[in-house]
């Protein structure tokens, strides 16, 4: 298997920006894709923006930012990451629209690329099924936002080989970063737990029981939690969480997985957190409210 030098990142919106970031701050090259010129516009600004943010707290000198810069490409063509080593999918949480991008990079890199999926809910041996080099595809579950969370979930299938599962540790160990070894079923280990605690508390919330703001202050003086569980959930994005839990819910059909209306309604409403000024929160005075 050839070392990774070249990394290919699909997608470039909040995940696929962040990991563009960690994989060229770690001395990666790394190529972007997304088709449509200017949403890949707007998600290189995210990777600048992120940059500078870093070299604002600290953790990056500017001639370090200034190479992670370079060392990126952003392209709108599936055929400019053909020679990447490693491709990581980091498209919305829609299984078909990832096969499709997957079978077409599947018949344009070399057999030997390896292929990783951030999904945080599908089924990654669908995925890998989905290709003809199902030994080579894996899980790599990222956290947001990638650049500051430490974790990354590793997901092997019954088609994973040996040799791919050490390739993508190594190349995990050198993003700085620490993974844990995750089944693959849908939520892996960490949305399991972390999924029904947001929905439990938007169904307390909905049934009139605590403001918002206590739910909060409830989880974070009560538990130390850095982040109460509709913060959090703003963050994530409410459709990014519905989305994860009716794929969850639909897999396991246990209650405790099933998105509560109050976070539906919030959804069809364009209501999605952080991300569009509105949650459960306010934002668009620049905090919650």
């Amino acid at each position: 298997m050839k070392p990774i030098g070249t990394v290919g990142i699909l997608g470039c919106g909040t995940m696929g920006s962040g990991i563009a970031q960690v994989v060229a701050t770690s001395g990666y090259s790394t190529v972007v894709l997304e088709p449509e010129a200017e949403l890949l516009k707007k998600g290189m600004a995210r990777i600048e923006k992120g940059l500078s943010r870093a070299v604002e707290k600290g953790k990056l000198d500017i001639s370090a930012k200034e190479q992670a810069w370079r060392r990126i490409r952003g392209v709108t063509q599936p055929e400019e990451m053909k020679e990447c080593q490693l491709v990581v999918e980091a498209l919305p949480e829609e299984l078909e629209l990832k096969k499709a991008l997957l079978r077409q990079l599947d018949c344009l890199c070399p057999p030997s690329t390896l292929f990783a999926t951030n999904t945080s809910s599908l089924a990654v041996t669908e995925l890998a099924a989905s290709t003809a080099r199902a030994e080579k595809v894996v899980g790599l579950h990222f956290f947001n936002p990638a650049p500051v969370m430490e974790l990354v979930e590793i997901v092997s299938t019954p088609f994973t080989s040996q040799e791919a599962l050490e390739a993508v540790q190594q190349f995990v160990s050198s993003l700085g970063k620490t993974f844990i070894l995750a089944p693959d079923r849908s939520g892996f280990l960490v949305n399991r737990l972390l999924v029904p605690y947001l929905l439990d508390a938007i169904s307390l919330l909905e049934c009139g029981l605590a403001t918002a703001a206590d739910i909060d202050r409830g989880m974070r003086l009560g538990c130390g939690h850095p982040m109460g569980p509709l913060a959090l959930s703003d963050h994530i994005g409410l459709d990014v969480l519905l989305q994860i839990a009716e794929v969850m819910f639909a897999e396991y059909r246990e209650r405790r997985f099933a998105p509560p209306p109050l976070l539906r309604r919030l959804v069809r409403a364009g209501w999605l957190g952080k991300k569009t000024g509105r949650g459960f929160y306010d934002y668009s005075g620049g905090g919650e409210s």
